[in-house]
């Protein structure tokens, strides 16, 4: 064969295999042209926005859940409010705190819903002015709190929800006694009165304050004959 006849087989195979090469390569994608399963910048930007802020209009502005009352009505509610604690009627007592009373205030003789309530027992009525933010530490006009007649009437629920409370088992009233003191001194020794004194022991109250006499409340219990009395304190 001459070299004229092998040049053009050569030639022809080539093309050949150009064609075939050619039919197995994909063109690739423009490089300003996205591909089907990717968003634009503007469609990710459109996609992964958040919503926009609210208006300010949609946000009605909050109005006082408590309606004030006027120096005038506030007097005559709390005044109202005193009564209703001192007739036990828990209802109105509930009614008039609704109406915007205020339970720490006091009357002529300093006589609070609240402290009125704790001396007496009134267990209803006292638990709503506790919910109603009693002041605990609140004081009569015998500078007692409100456990102290309390303890000294024997009433052991009454003590036990002051106590709960938080009302100050060790405070000295204007007379010198205690929460403990009074229950021992002006009473007879009784099982309230020996409930009344395991609770205030119970309750990290201090026998050994002394009375004006100069007394502990375990001398005056085994003074006036309370061995019951007496026998809690020793084994305290």
């Amino acid at each position: 064969m001459n070299a004229l006849g092998t040049k053009a087989r050569v030639v022809g195979t080539g093309v050949l295999v150009l064609g075939l090469l050619s039919g197995c390569t994909t063109a690739a994608p423009s490089p300003s042209s996205p591909t089907p399963t990717q968003a634009t910048p503007t469609q990710a930007a459109s996609s992964n926005a958040g919503p926009g802020p609210a208006s300010s209009a949609a946000v009605p502005a909050q109005q006082s859940a408590e309606a004030k009352l006027s120096p005038e009505a506030q007097i005559e509610t709390d005044r109202l409010l005193i009564l209703a604690a001192k007739a036990n009627d828990a209802a109105k007592v509930r009614e008039l705190i609704a109406a915007g009373g205020n339970v720490n205030a006091k009357d002529e003789i300093q006589d609070s819903a609240f402290l009125y309530a704790g001396a007496e027992g009134f267990n209803e009525v006292l638990q709503l002015t506790l919910a109603a933010g009693a002041d605990v530490r609140s004081t009569n006009r015998y500078g007692g709190t409100a456990l102290i007649p309390a303890s000294e009437h024997g009433h052991t629920e009454t003590v036990r929800i002051l106590i709960a409370a938080g009302v100050p088992v060790d405070h000295v009233n204007n007379l010198g006694w205690t929460a403990m003191q009074e229950a021992i001194l002006p009473n007879n020794g009784g099982p309230n009165q020996q409930d009344v004194v395991r609770q205030l022991l119970a309750a990290g109250a201090t026998p050994d304050i002394r009375d004006p006499q100069g007394r502990t409340a375990l001398q005056n219990a085994e003074r006036l004959g309370f061995t019951e009395i007496a026998a809690l304190i020793r084994n305290r």
